[in-house]
């Protein structure tokens, strides 16, 4: 299962590489294909600095986690996809956060599932009739779900 991880998920992940965010990305290979997209890396090296403010770490230790848990993306480069999935993906952001525009046309695109914690993000969607979504604690059911089979 295709599953786009929208930045906060990589934040979490950062902050806390224990925590069930962390576990799922690092021990779902199995069941789900993690991608993103470009626009990830640079909201993460938008806040480096905050992020090793809250996490603590030195620069070192942080790229470290950064490297590591990147490795568990695919990243697809936003270029390729189509302008009517853009434009499409535009009109349904636009109203919640328009910062998350290539989340939603890559998980279009994709024909993906959006894994987000943003809690905006998240009800906007959801109100919007966005089907293709999924907050940590509906991923880790699923995964639960999948095990069992």
């Amino acid at each position: 299962m295709k599953i786009v991880v929208d930045t906060n998920i990589i934040f979490s992940a950062l902050l806390n590489s224990n925590s069930t965010i962390g576990d799922l990305l690092f021990n779902s290979d199995k069941h789900f294909e993690f991608y993103s997209c470009n626009y990830l890396r640079y909201e993460i090296q938008k806040h480096w600095e905050r992020l090793k403010k809250i996490s603590k770490l030195s620069d070192q230790q942080l790229t470290v986690s950064y490297t590591l848990v990147l490795s568990k993306l695919k990243f697809i480069n936003e270029e390729i996809i189509p302008d009517e999935t853009w434009i499409a993906s535009e009109q349904i952001a636009k109203g919640i956060d328009i910062d998350d525009i290539d989340f939603v046309a890559l998980t279009k695109f994709l024909k993906a599932t959006l894994w987000t914690g943003d809690k905006v993000l998240y009800n906007g969607l959801k109100k919007l009739a966005f089907k293709k979504l999924l907050n940590t604690t509906e991923l880790l059911a699923l995964r639960t779900t999948k095990d069992k089979k």
